[in-house]
């Protein structure tokens, strides 16, 4: 008769809460898209969470099991799931759950254990049992769908681990007396033990960076003219579609060089337990998140006026931020992309609606950059050539990017992506190439390479009047700073297009590294992209991408001067 009013009372319990999913359905439905929940709904949402678990232990259903179920009667993600994990994390991570974990501890007495052995040493060896028998079963599972034998051990090991969740299961025992303290101790012991071993042994084992690390040449500089680019382009904003949607305007794609763009909307895991990867192509009918509709309207109209010059393909990855750079990775990796295009932001986004902030953002740019298997731009967006504009002092129309050639892989793979921008009628280009007094810091294999491409490109522009290029002979990052203002004086340039940091001659930047705030940038990319320098224009910082082999980074291939030319 127990089991059967318990029965009773558990489903009671859930009737309720069905009915309760309904109002906060209506809840999500009658709050505007990009609005936060309003407060009086979220206070009835925690304050039910109180009542449920009264109700449930008053009849029987248990005391747990009612918040349990309200909680998964809760709908995901935002506006509804985001906000209250938003209003609510900061109270249980800092303070119920160290209490639980207080609790635990004096819970614990390793001196009860002592005379217990009798006891203790079957339950021990049931444990130990237990615990072994998952480990092979998951590895021989593994096996089965042949993943390698390094992948099973690391989700066996995964598959091992305890944390708060069994600690707390191991307390509501104790509370019910279902297990005494000798046993309860010697749980929480052996709990402890097997995540000790197991946490290590999972962090030599597993590497997510490790596919990422290609040895197959995936940038633009060493992409043919007359292929097609496939590009990862990130999008974390609304906002920033449109200069998106620009930059891929004055990249020039043609029908012998389309575009294939992988559009990726990145959205911070909030309100959820797991991360969705959709695929909104092959899964039409996936759940979309606020501003879905607008970014898509927008990109399937960007791509009708360019016709069969560029297609698009929309994703979205709803991750925790600090592996949403696996997913822009893995995308690139699959898709073969030739370069991923990341949005830099200087002020915050709204919690509330894309729950990414700024310095979110410029953790997974720098994670992306450092695992990328092809090349990377980070695209700071001024929205200064939102639209060709007129400039009454020059007389000129269109767009006017300035390239500062610094030297090395990114500078190289810099003023490849330009060389496509200057077959864009709109666009107007002037390539500065920085060199050292005397030639004074230089690394001659990477001088050798940067005379090659340049020689390459001059040859190719040189009856093109919208092409400029210029030499600069400078001694320190003093006369590299002036060089540029003197540039920015103008203020004639709608975007400047650096490399990042590899190969640069460190003499060219020397004394300019210790104000550099933003590491993704590079040190070039940081000041012409900062406020002091005065000018409204936007940033494109390209890094190349970066070979490795055997984890080990390696120097680009060489390739020699006459190919370059030929390329021409």
């Amino acid at each position: 008769m127990s089991a059967l009013w318990y029965l009773v009372s558990l489903v009671g319990v859930g009737v309720f809460i069905h009915g309760f999913r309904h109002a906060m359905a209506w809840i999500v439905k009658t709050t505007p898209e990009g609005k936060p929940v309003e407060q009086a709904y979220v206070v009835a949402i925690l304050l039910a969470v109180m009542g449920i678990g009264f109700v449930s232990d008053v009849t029987g259903a248990g005391l747990a099991n009612g918040p349990l179920l309200l909680g998964l009667a809760v709908p995901d993600g935002p506006p509804l799931g985001a906000t209250l994990v938003e209003r609510s994390e900061t109270i249980i991570a800092e303070v119920f759950m160290p209490f639980s974990f207080a609790f635990i501890g004096m819970y614990t007495d390793v001196t009860s254990m002592s005379g217990q052995w009798s006891i203790l040493v079957p339950l021990i060896g049931m444990a130990m049992v237990a615990y072994v028998t998952k480990f092979v079963a998951t590895l021989l599972v593994s096996r089965f769908f042949e993943m390698p034998m390094r992948d099973g051990l690391t989700l066996s090991l995964v598959l091992s681990l305890r944390g708060q969740v069994e600690l707390l299961i191991f307390m509501h025992w104790m509370d019910l007396e279902i297990i005494e303290t000798p046993t309860f101790t010697m749980l929480v012991i052996l709990s402890t033990i097997v995540t000790a071993i197991a946490t290590p042994l999972i962090s030599i084992l597993y590497d997510p960076t490790r596919p990422y690390m290609v040895n197959r040449r995936r940038a633009i500089q060493y992409t043919p003219p007359n292929t097609e680019l496939n590009i990862v382009a990130c999008i974390h904003e609304q906002e920033s579609v449109t200069g998106l949607i620009n930059l891929l305007q004055v990249s020039n794609p043609t029908v012998s060089s389309p575009f294939h763009v992988y559009a990726l909307r990145l959205i911070a895991l909030v309100g959820r337990a797991a991360p969705v990867f959709i695929d909104h192509e092959n899964q039409p009918q996936a759940v979309e998140h606020p501003g879905f509709i607008t970014i898509q309207h927008a990109l399937t109209l960007f791509q009708e006026t360019r016709g069969e010059y560029i297609t698009f393909h929309l994703f979205t990855s709803v991750s925790p931020t600090r592996t949403m750079y696996q997913d822009i990775c893995e995308l690139a990796l699959t898709k073969k992309a030739n370069l991923i295009i990341l949005p830099f932001k200087r002020g915050n986004l709204d919690s509330r609606t894309e729950v990414v902030s700024d310095g979110e953002i410029h953790s997974v740019n720098s994670k992306v950059l450092a695992h990328a298997p092809c090349s990377v731009g980070v695209f700071v967006d001024n929205g200064s050539f939102m639209n060709p504009v007129v400039n009454l002092s020059m007389r000129r129309s269109g767009h006017h990017f300035a390239v500062l050639f610094f030297g090395g892989a990114d500078a190289r793979e810099a003023i490849a992506y330009a060389d496509r921008m200057a077959g864009n009628v709109d666009v107007t280009l002037t390539v500065v190439r920085f060199l050292a007094f005397n030639g004074e810091g230089d690394d001659e294999m990477e001088k050798k390479l940067d005379d090659g491409l340049v020689t390459a490109f001059w040859v190719k522009n040189e009856g093109n009047n919208r092409v400029v290029y210029r030499e600069v002979v400078v001694r320190n990052g003093e006369e590299t700073v002036a060089a540029i203002q003197g540039m920015n004086n103008s203020k004639y340039f709608d975007m400047w297009i650096v490399g990042r940091t590899q190969g640069i001659n460190p003499l060219l930047v020397q004394g300019m590294t210790s104000w550099s705030q933003n590491n993704e940038l590079g040190v070039i990319g940081d000041y012409v992209a900062s406020m002091d320098l005065g000018g409204t224009a936007s940033v494109l910082v390209v890094q190349q991408q970066v070979l490795r082999e055997g984890g080990l980074l390696t120097k680009p291939a060489n390739l020699s001067e006459s190919s370059l030319l030929d390329r021409a």
